[in-house]
């Protein structure tokens, strides 16, 4: 089977090795930076492809050996990357968390007789998976809450934080309302908002903020209480207020000496430096999901812990290893038809049907990725 893989960046190139260990796979990488493709080429039995995929308006004849494709560009191309794979009639399995709504694409995903399956990381993704899943076990379900986080293991001043993943993809996630649901009513806060200290085990106290991680969950769950809010280590939130207030994560240009410059693309450009996972950095990976609702006449609270760590023997960080991997596993499930709806398929989907969720921690447990379940009646 032949696996077409866009984009070779930190979590790309992660998902681009991981399925060139499937025996079977003939695995592309398609990027426009070469240096990348050729670092994944000496580490991996892969095929490199430089394209810049915002040019092309057709991607038929890139994928036309391809059986399934893997979307790993940055969000705020992601969505028209998405269009032009479905459109080339092509099986596919997205992570660039893009801000537009995906099922925007399901009639031409229909059409074309595509599985599309969006959001496939780990949150959005793994908690998806995890939200359909127990929905499917319980009578009705009352409560769904998320707290989700990726941190370096030593904390930096200014920003105690670095982004392993697309750093504007980062900012945007603090400009965006964050909407969640309250008594069966979708409401919306500002992002970085709420702010709560937690305590967990392994990773200590953190921070837990509003951010617009819900998602397709709106949409396709039926209960009264739905949030999710990201984990970062305490201070981070206001800090980024202050950059987000002051306008440095603003869309829209503003003229500098006769320079029209998009204030968010220069953060982003001056930020990466500083928020880049240098070699040898670690990093790690913390969720917790919980779920409420009655079971068996018994009102009964299913919480579910990931701790992760970056792996010193593969040089994987791990962010890329829970988002990426999530995509991998998903995408064998997939192309071995364990999953095989059409249209446009958020994670829960993948949760709701049988298998899929037991398949995935089994693949997780090969890589090291241990995701726990607690129940308690309440």
């Amino acid at each position: 089977m032949n696996i077409t893989v866009l984009g070779a960046g930190l979590v790309g190139s992660a998902i681009v090795q991981d399925l060139a260990l499937e025996e079977g796979f003939q695995v592309t990488a398609v990027d426009l930076n070469e240096t990348a493709l050729r670092q994944l080429a000496a580490a991996a039995p892969v095929k490199g492809v430089v394209a810049n995929l915002r040019a092309l308006d057709d991607l038929s004849p890139l994928l036309a050996d391809s059986d399934l494709v893997v979307c790993a560009v940055p969000g705020f191309m992601g969505f028209e990357t998405l269009r032009k794979v479905i459109a080339a009639g092509k099986n596919v399995v997205d992570i660039s968390f893009f801000p537009e709504d995906a099922f925007l694409l399901d009639e031409l995903a229909l059409e074309k007789g595509v599985t599309a399956v969006v959001d496939c990381g780990v949150a959005p993704g793994l908690s998806n998976i995890i939200a359909g899943y127990v929905e499917r076990r319980l009578d009705n379900t009352d409560l769904y809450l998320c707290y989700v986080g990726g941190l370096p293991l030593v904390r930096e001043w200014p920003f105690e934080y670095k982004a392993v993943f697309s750093p504007i993809d980062v900012l945007e996630e603090y400009t965006r309302p964050a909407r969640f649901v309250e008594y069966g009513q979708e409401v919306a806060r500002p992002a970085l908002t709420d702010i709560e200290l937690l305590n967990f085990p392994k990773a200590g106290t953190l921070e837990a903020f509003n951010t617009d991680g819900l998602r397709s969950l709106a949409r396709t769950m039926k209960m009264p209480f739905m949030k999710e809010k990201t984990l970062r280590f305490p201070g981070h939130a206001n800090l980024m207020r202050v950059f987000r207030d002051s306008g440095f994560f603003q869309m829209e240009p503003v003229d500098v000496n006769g320079q029209l410059i998009i204030p968010i693309e220069l953060t982003s450009k001056l930020i990466f430096d500083q928020w880049h996972m240098k070699q040898g950095e670690e990093d790690f990976t913390v969720m917790q999901v919980i779920m409420e609702g009655r079971q068996d006449g018994k009102q009964v609270r299913y919480t579910y812990d990931l701790y992760d760590v970056y792996d010193r023997e593969t040089a994987v960080t791990s962010m890329a290893r829970t988002t990426g991997y999530t995509c991998t596993i998903v995408t064998r499930q997939v192309a071995k038809g364990l999953f095989t709806r059409k249209g446009i398929c958020p994670p829960e989907y993948v949760g709701r049907t049988d298998g899929c969720y037991e398949d995935l921690l089994a693949e997780y447990a090969k890589r090291g990725i241990r995701v726990t379940e607690t129940k308690t009646e309440l």
